[in-house]
C-alpha cells in the first residue's frame, strides 16, 4: 500500500497535549493526505520553492517519520523542516572556502617550511600528504556539512550522538583563534595607516623610538654593520608597534595599546557588519576579499622578480636537498603544513557546506579549492624569496643570512624593510599591508561562522531570530578575550596561543572526527550519504583514505608534536618552562568537552550500560534529503 504523506501543516496543527503519533506510526488524515500516486507533477516543484513540505519514512530506519507536537524537540525538528539558508551563487561559496583556506600562514609559513626543510624536494611529501591526507578530510568535512545541513555541534544527532562534545570542542578553539589571530591583522592594519606617508617610518633611525643601536645598512652612507645592530624595520616593529621593550615578558605583560585597541575595534567592526546577515552578506564581501590578494600577490611577484637579486632567493627557495627526505620532521611539518592550510577541524567546512543545495557537487569544490591553496602556497613562497634575494644582494650576504625571521617577523621586518627600499616605496606598502589585511578578514568571517552556525543550529528555538544579537556577542566576548594580546607584551601571548591552543587541540578533534565517521557512523553509509548527493559512490582510494590512512596522518602529526613540543623564543626573550604547562592547558580545555560530554550523554541515556552505549552511538534525528517540496528521512 502506497504511504501516504501527511503534509506539513497538518504536522504544525497538531494541538498541544495531543500525541500524533500511535505505536511509533504517523496518524494519517485522508483530508489532508497527498498519495504519490495521485499527481506526479504536484510533488515535484523546484528545489527552491517553499511549498508545503511533506515528511516520509524510507521504511528502513527505526526512527519514526512524525515530529513530536510539543517540547524542545519538536520546535527543533520543525525549524529544520524549514527551507535553510543558501548560497546567492556557487561562486560565493567557493570564494568564501578559498578565502578561509588562503590566510596569512600561506604567505608566511609555507615559504619557510619549505626551504628550511629541503626546498624544492619538500613539495614530495607536501604532495604525497595533501593527496592522502589533507584533501580526503577537506572533501569529507564538505560531504558531511552538504549532506546533514547543521552546524558543528548539532550535526552529531545524526551521526553519532556520543560524540557531540566534538562540536563544542570546535566552538572553544575557534574563540581562542579569534583571540589572538586579529590582533595579528591589527599589527598590519596600524603598518598601513603608517604607510600613508612620503616617507616610511621604518626606513631612518631619527625617530623617537630609535636607539643607537639602529642602524640603516641601506642609507648611502658607509655603513659598518655589527653584531648588536638593529634594523630600523625591526625597531619600528617591536618598538613602535608592539612595544615589548615596555613588558617584562609573560609574567609582565604591561599596559594595553590604545593604537592597537582602536585597530582591532575597527577591524571587529568590519568583521560584524560583513557577517551579522549571514552568509548573503558574507558571500558578497569575499568577493573582494578572496580576490584582492591574487591581484597584489600577482603585482608583487613582477615587482619581485625584477629586483636585482631576485634569482638567488628563487635559487634557495627550490634547490633541493634530498637528503632532507630522510629526516622525520619534513614530513611531519609536511603534514601539519597541507592540514592547517586547507583547515579541517575548525567547523568553517561544515558550515559552509550546509548552506549548499543538497545535489551541489562537493566533490568538485573540495579539488578545486584544495588545488588553489596549494598552489597559492607555492607562489607565495616566489613572492616572499624574490625579495629576500633582493636583500641578499644589498646587504651582500647569504640569503640564508636574510632569511633568519619567521613567522610574522617574516612579514613586519623582512618584507616591510625591502619595500620601504623600492622605488615607489609608498604604494608598494599600502596594497601588501592591504593584502594582508583581506587574507585575514575572510579567515576570520569563516571562523566565526563556524560558531555561529554550530550555536545556532543547535538552538533554533532561542536564536535562529536573533542571529544579528548573538554575532554582536559574539563579536564582543572576542574583543575582550584579545584584551591580553594588545598589551605590551601581546606578541609573547600571540606566540603561545598560535603553538598549544590550536594545534595539537584542533588534530585531536579532526582524528576523533575522522574515526566518529568512518567507523562509527560507517564509511558504507557514508558513502551512500555522497551518492545520494552526487550520484556516484566514492571510489576505494577515498574509503581507504578515510578509514585508516587520514586518522593514520592525524596520529603521526598528534604525538610527533605531543613527543617533541616547540621550545618557544620570541625576539630575546625564552619562554619559562611553566608556559609550557600553560599553554598544554590552554589546548586541554577545549579537547576535555568531549569526554566530559561523552560521560554526560551515557548519565542521561536510559537503560543497562550496553544499551546506553548502543543508544549513544546510534543516530537519534533522521537527516531529511529534499526530493522536490518533500523531505525523506535518511539514517
Amino acid at each position: 500500500e502506497t504511504e501516504p504523506l501527511t503534509s506539513k501543516k497538518d504536522v504544525s496543527d497538531c494541538k498541544e497535549g495531543e500525541d500524533c503519533k500511535e505505536n511509533g506510526l504517523l496518524v494519517r488524515n485522508p483530508k489532508s493526505a497527498l498519495r504519490l500516486v495521485e499527481d506526479g507533477s504536484k510533488v515535484h516543484p523546484s528545489q527552491g520553492d517553499k511549498g508545503e513540505a511533506a515528511q516520509i519514512s524510507n521504511g528502513y530506519s527505526g526512527v519514526p517519520s512524525s515530529v513530536p507536537c510539543n517540547g524542545m524537540e519538536g520546535q527543533q525538528q520543525l525549524m529544520e523542516l524549514e527551507d535553510r539558508e543558501t548560497w546567492s551563487k556557487k561562486i560565493d561559496f567557493l570564494l568564501s572556502v578559498i578565502g578561509y583556506a588562503v590566510d596569512l600562514g600561506n604567505v608566511w609559513r609555507f615559504p619557510y617550511i619549505c626551504y628550511q626543510n629541503g626546498g624544492g624536494a619538500f613539495l614530495i611529501p607536501y604532495t604525497i600528504m595533501a593527496i592522502f591526507g589533507g584533501i580526503p578530510l577537506f572533501y569529507m568535512e564538505l560531504a558531511l556539512g552538504q549532506y546533514h545541513r547543521n552546524g558543528c555541534i548539532s550535526i552529531w544527532r545524526k551521526i553519532c550522538p556520543i560524540f557531540k562534545g566534538i562540536g563544542f570542542a570546535i566552538c572553544v578553539i575557534d574563540l581562542y583563534v579569534a583571540s589572538y589571530y586579529n590582533t595579528i591583522m591589527a599589527w598590519a592594519f596600524y603598518y598601513l595607516i603608517s604607510s600613508f606617508t612620503s616617507e616610511l617610518p621604518w626606513t631612518k633611525c631619527t625617530n623617537v623610538w630609535n636607539t643607537g643601536n639602529c642602524t640603516n645598512y641601506f642609507s648611502k652612507d658607509n655603513v659598518s654593520w655589527s653584531q648588536h645592530s638593529i634594523s630600523p624595520a625591526e625597531e619600528f616593529y617591536t618598538r613602535q608597534v608592539l612595544q615589548v621593550h615596555r613588558s617584562n615578558g609573560l609574567d609582565d605583560l604591561g599596559g594595553i595599546s590604545w593604537q592597537l585597541t582602536l585597530c582591532l575595534l575597527l577591524i571587529f567592526t568590519i568583521v560584524y557588519f560583513s557577517i551579522w546577515k549571514g552568509v548573503k552578506t558574507s558571500g558578497k564581501v569575499v568577493w573582494v576579499t578572496a580576490t584582492f590578494p591574487y591581484i597584489i600577490l600577482f603585482i608583487l611577484l613582477v615587482r619581485g622578480a625584477t629586483l636585482p637579486g631576485a634569482w638567488r632567493g628563487v635559487l634557495y627557495y627550490l634547490k633541493p636537498d634530498w637528503q632532507k627526505l630522510l629526516a622525520t620532521e619534513v614530513w611531519v611539518d609536511a603534514a601539519a603544513q597541507i592540514f592547517f592550510s586547507l583547515g579541517p577541524g575548525f567547523g568553517v567546512l561544515l558550515a559552509y557546506a550546509s548552506y549548499n543545495k543538497f545535489h551541489n557537487n562537493c566533490y568538485q569544490d573540495a579539488l578545486v579549492t584544495s588545488t588553489v591553496n596549494c598552489l597559492t602556497s607555492f607562489v607565495s613562497g616566489f613572492v616572499i624569496f624574490t625579495v629576500l634575494g633582493y636583500m641578499a644582494e644589498m646587504r651582500n650576504e647569504d640569503v640564508s643570512e636574510v632569511a633568519k625571521d619567521t613567522g610574522p617577523s617574516l612579514l613586519f621586518i623582512t618584507y616591510a624593510e625591502a619595500i620601504a627600499n623600492m622605488p615607489a616605496s609608498t604604494f608598494f606598502a599600502i596594497i601588501f599591508f592591504l593584502m594582508l589585511l583581506t587574507l585575514g578578514l575572510d579567515s576570520t568571517f569563516a571562523g566565526l561562522e563556524g560558531v555561529i552556525t554550530g550555536v545556532l543550529d543547535e538552538f533554533p528555538h532561542f536564536w535562529s531570530k536573533r542571529r544579528e544579537l548573538f554575532v554582536l556577542g559574539l563579536i564582543i566576548i572576542c574583543f575582550l578575550g584579545s584584551l591580553a594580546t594588545l598589551t605590551f607584551g601581546g606578541a609573547y601571548v600571540v606566540k603561545l596561543f598560535e603553538e598549544y591552543a590550536t594545534g595539537p587541540a584542533v588534530l585531536t578533534v579532526v582524528f576523533l572526527e575522522a574515526v566518529a565517521v568512518a567507523w562509527f557512523y560507517g564509511i558504507t553509509q557514508f558513502c551512500n550519504d555522497v551518492k545520494e548527493m552526487l550520484g556516484f559512490t566514492p571510489g576505494w582510494y577515498w574509503r581507504v583514505c578515510w578509514v585508516a590512512i587520514s586518522p593514520i596522518f592525524l596520529l603521526f602529526v598528534t604525538c610527533s608534536f605531543l613527543s617533541n613540543p616547540p621550545e618557544l623564543r620570541l625576539f630575546d626573550y625564552n619562554y619559562p618552562y611553566w608556559t609550557t604547562v600553560v599553554g598544554y592547558c590552554i589546548g586541554t580545555s577545549s579537547v576535555i568537552c568531549i569526554p566530559i560530554y561523552m560521560v554526560y550523554r551515557l548519565i542521561i541515556t536510559p537503560g543497562t550500560l550496553k544499551e546506553r552505549i548502543l543508544k549513544s552511538i546510534t543516530p537519534e534525528t533522521a537527516t531529511e534529503i529534499p526530493f522536490g517540496d518533500i523531505r525523506m528521512n535518511a539514517v
